[in-house]
């Protein structure tokens, strides 16, 4: 007796039938499928135009079956204010790293929000430039060791990690920023709904959104994935707490 299946899981339209360029255990591939299943849901894939910049998403346009283009190192908020200015009734978002925005990029960002530029940045940070070798990036925590900073990262002479949602919150033009993570089911879930929020408040037109992932990088971090999820969780979380940096009055019925 042949009994019916249902299927409930498959691949997002808004992901294209392709192998990823990622390390074993890297946390990109859940960020992608969160964004790919939310513009599915919200039925924008065919209007959706993706920026990458430089860095580990750099082939992100190839992962995702949407239009998309690269924008160079930091660039991303740059391009995808041109694209949505132009393009208004079209989902403009861009997909950047932790060495992209808040490095090389900061005052792209900055000012993309300060302008309350109608776009939504998935902004994913793993404390370290993972594309470019594994050197110590603006988020890296005090005491964390990268190729740049075998003895652990010396706020003496390097400073302090940069907490870009607590800034970005304080912009007028910025409408949601939120902070998630996704190194356990429970977070991964509320990380996506907080994607599909994002998305909400470009499409009513309300302004700037960006959603931080905190992710983990095994390869840089000399960890397996299993330990460096474990790290997420013990490390990072603590020095960047997850929640709701800013939701403003208009856009609290879309969360």
């Amino acid at each position: 007796m042949d009994i019916p299946m249902e299927i409930v899981y498959q691949r997002p339209e808004s992901l294209t039938d392709t192998h990823t360029h990622y390390c074993p255990g890297c946390g990109h591939g859940i960020a992608h499928r969160l964004v790919a299943e939310a513009l599915d849901e919200l039925n924008m894939r065919e209007r959706t135009i993706l920026v990458a910049p430089v860095g580990c998403s750099v082939f992100a346009y190839d992962y995702f079956n949407v239009d998309g283009c690269v924008a160079a190192h930091g660039r991303a908020p740059a391009m995808a204010t041109g694209m949505k200015r132009l393009l208004p009734d079209h989902i403009v978002l861009t997909y950047q790293g932790d060495g992209d925005l808040a490095s090389i990029g900061i005052a792209e960002i900055m000012h993309a929000a300060a302008r309350g530029e109608k776009i939504t940045t998935i902004f994913v940070n793993n404390a370290i430039y993972g594309m470019t070798g594994g050197q110590m990036a603006p988020t890296t925590l005090p005491g964390q060791k990268t190729t740049s900073s075998p003895f652990g990262r010396n706020t003496d002479i390097a400073g302090y990690p940069i907490r870009m949602s607590e800034i970005l919150a304080q912009l007028d033009g910025s409408v949601y920023v939120v902070r998630r993570s996704i190194h356990d089911v429970q977070n991964i879930r509320k990380t996506k709904k907080a994607i599909l929020t994002a998305l909400k408040v470009q499409e009513a037109g309300l302004g700037f959104s960006v959603v931080e992932i905190l992710s983990n990088c095994p390869t840089n971090w000399g960890m397996t994935a299993e330990e460096s999820l474990t790290w997420v969780e013990e490390n990072m979380v603590p020095y960047y707490p997850l929640g709701d940096f800013k939701v403003r009055d208009d856009a609290k019925e879309l969360v």
